[in-house]
């Protein structure tokens, strides 16, 4: 009987294979491989190699001589190995086109629901679903605007973030309303070693507040104040502490259509103010206004996880927040430009001259 080919090992490719023999994630038959190969270079012949691993004694020699003639690479299958797959063609195409339909008496498939009604094994559906990138169990929301103006104020909004005026001040303003002092029930457990932060899914709610917030672009320093309520005299209370921060120079205000920013007395209050220019977003599109990203950013940070015993603290909270934003404020940078920006809603923007 010939004596078993010597394997002999690298710095690096032992550690490579020690590697794929501890990582939880390696498939079983590489660990396999790898232990063999360990094993082999140890000096073990293939039989005590099998008896060790538990394995045959012809597998243990084949990828001894596959590694000592292809090195790590000589461990992968290789290409157009294992079986065929069964489904393909017209079959293919039968899950496909059945996965694009809703099943009866719900909104979308599970694998395993497809894969009875088609007469396939789960793994099938599950590799026809991947080869297809089609994903049933995820969903979006969406909302496209219909304002009769929506090319124009995009372009309006979008050349303001891109070549703001200059001497002159842009603002982000809007209200984030509804935000709610909620109470857990019991406190709140904190991030430690091993275990995530955790809060009760139950609470008593003590009341709501409103924020009013004015981000400057591009700077990002936010003035914001807080409210019981989100009406126009609220929002007239706003404004008049705009024009105490910012007394003189040009301002460029980005808002939404919410009937709050149109009353009458505010139309009048911005009448007798002419270096406060308008930027209305269309409707259904507040992702144009930059507040609403800070908003997003406040919430994760501060209000989501958060436990307040009274409304009181929840103002508390977040006017602290305000103070600590402008200490350090991030810059905003828009970089789309509108044709970018209008790219699902199939628009024609050559007459706006971008």
């Amino acid at each position: 009987m010939r004596p078993p080919v010597p394997v002999n090992l690298t710095d690096g490719d032992r550690a490579a294979l020690e590697a794929i023999v501890s990582a939880p994630s390696s498939e079983v038959r590489m660990v396999l491989r790898s232990r063999i190969v360990l094993l082999a270079a140890q000096g073990k012949p293939n039989g005590a190699i099998a008896a060790a691993l538990g394995c045959n004694v012809n597998t243990a020699r084949l990828w001894r001589n596959r590694f000592v003639r292809l090195g790590p690479a000589g461990l992968r299958d290789a290409p157009g190995r294992g079986r065929k797959p069964v489904y393909v063609g017209a079959k293919e195409a039968e899950v496909v086109a059945a996965t694009l339909q809703p099943p009866p008496a719900a909104t979308h498939w599970s694998a395993r629901r497809l894969a009875h009604a088609v007469g396939a094994s789960k793994s099938t559906v599950h590799r026809i679903w991947q080869a297809h990138r089609l994903k049933p169990h995820r969903e979006k929301t969406f909302k496209f605007s219909r304002d009769p103006l929506l090319v124009e104020k995009v372009v309006d909004i979008i050349g303001l973030y891109l070549h703001p005026p200059e001497k002159a001040l842009v603002l982000c303003v809007d209200e984030k309303s509804q935000i709610q002092a909620l109470e857990r029930s019991q406190p709140l457990l904190p991030l430690a070693e091993g275990r995530t932060a955790c809060r009760t899914h139950d609470y008593e709610r003590h009341g709501t507040a409103t924020l009013f917030a004015a981000l400057a672009y591009p700077q990002a320093a936010v003035v914001g104040t807080c409210a019981q309520r989100h009406r126009h005299q609220e929002f007239l209370a706003f404004l008049n502490l705009i024009e105490r921060r910012y007394p003189e120079g040009e301002i460029h205000l980005v808002l939404d259509n919410y009937g709050t920013h149109t009353h009458d007395k505010v139309k009048r209050w911005f009448a007798r103010r002419p270096r406060y220019h308008l930027h209305f977003t269309p409707t259904s599109a507040s992702w144009l206004n930059l507040v609403e990203l800070f908003f997003s950013i406040l919430t994760r940070q501060r209000v989501r996880r958060a436990s307040f015993r009274s409304v009181d603290a929840l103002y508390k909270a977040l006017h602290g927040y305000l103070r600590d934003w402008n200490q350090h404020p991030t810059p905003f940078a828009w970089t789309k430009t509108p044709k970018q920006a209008l790219v699902h809603y199939n628009v024609d923007i050559s007459g706006t001259g971008h």
